[in-house]
């Protein structure tokens, strides 16, 4: 996780606020439902999301979401798990859509088994984002012009890709951030790589619905 200063940088850069309703998708150990859950307060409700895709990992995705959403004080938190693309089911219309190093995975063969692809995806997320909202995405970057060769291998895509992928569904690219950038990552190795790992060059995006 990262430091303070890059939580609030985050959080302020997601624009989630007191009241929001956010949807954390594939929230892996529940860090950022926490987090958003304090911000949001006891007016705002978190989406801790897991896909279907994965709720079968030995980790018990779904079942520790369902433990956290019992913690005192997360009232405003609720554990949900569908295919990716049946997410709108079972949310309710969202102020934020948050994806943190996750959404490469779309592009793997594990999300795509089931038959989701990201155009599906980016569509069914348009339609859950209330117009103005926020679609947050917080990567692991690959190489300029490697498009999404890298996402299997490596567990990294182009961010132009990312861009061209939601631009396509209808969002519009609000705003990005370097606070996540480092120009020392090679590009080339796998993220969970000793050299790299924890340290590899991120990109932020945020899209918005018109």
């Amino acid at each position: 996780m990262y430091n303070q200063s890059r939580q609030s940088g985050l959080i302020r850069f997601a624009r989630v606020d007191a009241g929001s309703t956010v949807i954390d998708v594939y929230p892996g150990d529940g860090d950022w439902t926490r987090i958003f859950s304090d911000a949001a307060g006891p007016e705002g409700r978190i989406y801790s999301f897991v896909p279907a895709e994965v709720a079968h990992f030995n980790n018990d995705p779904v079942g520790r979401m369902r433990t956290l959403a019992k913690e005192p004080g997360r009232e405003n938190v609720e554990a949900v798990s569908a295919d990716l693309l049946a997410l709108p089911e079972v949310t309710q219309p969202a102020d934020v859509l948050w994806l943190h190093l996750f959404y490469h995975d779309l592009h793997t063969a594990l999300i795509r088994a089931r038959g989701a692809t990201a155009a599906d995806f980016n569509r069914a997320l348009y339609e859950r984002l209330k117009p103005g909202g926020s679609y947050v995405i917080v990567d692991h970057a690959a190489a300029a012009g490697t498009g999404t060769g890298d996402t299997q291998s490596l567990h990294r895509i182009d961010p132009a890709s990312v861009r061209e992928e939601v631009e396509a569904a209808g969002f519009v690219l609000d705003a990005q951030s370097p606070m996540l950038a480092n120009k020392d990552d090679p590009h080339a190795v796998k993220v969970f790589d000793p050299s790299i790992k924890g340290k590899t060059d991120r990109f932020a995006y945020r899209f918005v619905k018109r």
